[in-house]
């Protein structure tokens, strides 16, 4: 049976559209953005009902569509490097992706490395740990954002204060608390144990860390200005599909040149 299960997705992994784009990693994001789709029609209807499993769904699928963004990337980077004679002309987006990857002056390390090891073409392993950390995270976010209404709240003639001491707070508090969590949960959860958590910290969460700060505090302060209570963590999710994809070649790509 796990032969079977291998040889499918290996056909299926060796399958490519227009030599561009690979087909599996194209199925999964549809199907993911499918369910973004259902989620958006009626979610106010579902926050309504249950705001926290709503927020825990969300946070899981949108985690996923990260993870899998970063996967196609590393995909396509590793499918020129392995190509004979290397990349040419006709790999474009694998060019920019590694021109991209150099001009990160957060960390010494490829966040796509020219390297043979790497996860597999497509990790579905590692996307379901993606989403299970969004979703375990959510109910804490949840409380998180809460709190900060409460403590700092907004009226008509008291806005850019509140919303500058919650993003504040945000980022000097919760964030470098959340990237702790992060990299913990994911190295655990690849089966990494006390020495492995540390290495990782050791490595890529000071880098992390420098480029949430250079990310997150402009989206925050939007987030908290603009945005209705229910909307700030589809809000921050939304926007964070691009930094959890960042997080996720972090991490893989520390684990492929460990």
């Amino acid at each position: 049976m796990d032969n079977t299960r291998r040889r499918v997705l290996y056909q299926l992994n060796s399958r490519w559209i227009y030599g561009k784009i690979p087909l599996l990693h194209a199925a999964v994001f549809l199907l993911q953005m499918a369910a973004v789709s259902l989620l958006a029609r009626k979610y106010n209807s579902y926050y309504a009902q249950r705001p926290v499993l709503t927020t825990m769904i969300t946070n899981a699928v949108l985690g996923g569509i990260a993870d899998t963004v970063a996967q196609t990337l590393t995909a396509v980077r590793q499918r020129a490097v392995r190509k004979k004679g290397g990349p040419d002309k006709d790999d474009f987006l694998a060019i920019e992706i590694h021109e991209l990857d150099r001009r990160n002056p957060l960390n010494d390390n490829d966040l796509v490395p020219d390297s043979k090891r790497l996860p597999p073409p497509f990790d579905f392993e590692r996307t379901v740990r993606f989403m299970s950390y969004g979703f375990i995270m959510s109910p804490l976010q949840h409380r998180w954002f809460k709190f900060l209404s409460s403590t700092f709240p907004m009226s008509k003639t008291s806005t850019w204060l509140p919303a500058l001491k919650r993003v504040a707070f945000d980022q000097f508090l919760f964030a470098p608390a959340g990237l702790a969590c992060f990299f913990t949960f994911m190295t655990v959860a690849e089966g990494g144990g006390k020495r492995a958590v540390q290495r990782k910290f050791q490595d890529i969460y000071v880098p992390a860390l420098k480029a949430n700060w250079l990310v997150w505090p402009t989206v925050q302060i939007i987030n908290f200005r603009v945005m209705p209570i229910q909307y700030q963590i589809p809000f921050v999710s939304t926007v964070g599909i691009a930094w959890t994809a960042y997080l996720s070649l972090t991490n893989s790509a520390d684990e492929a040149t460990a």
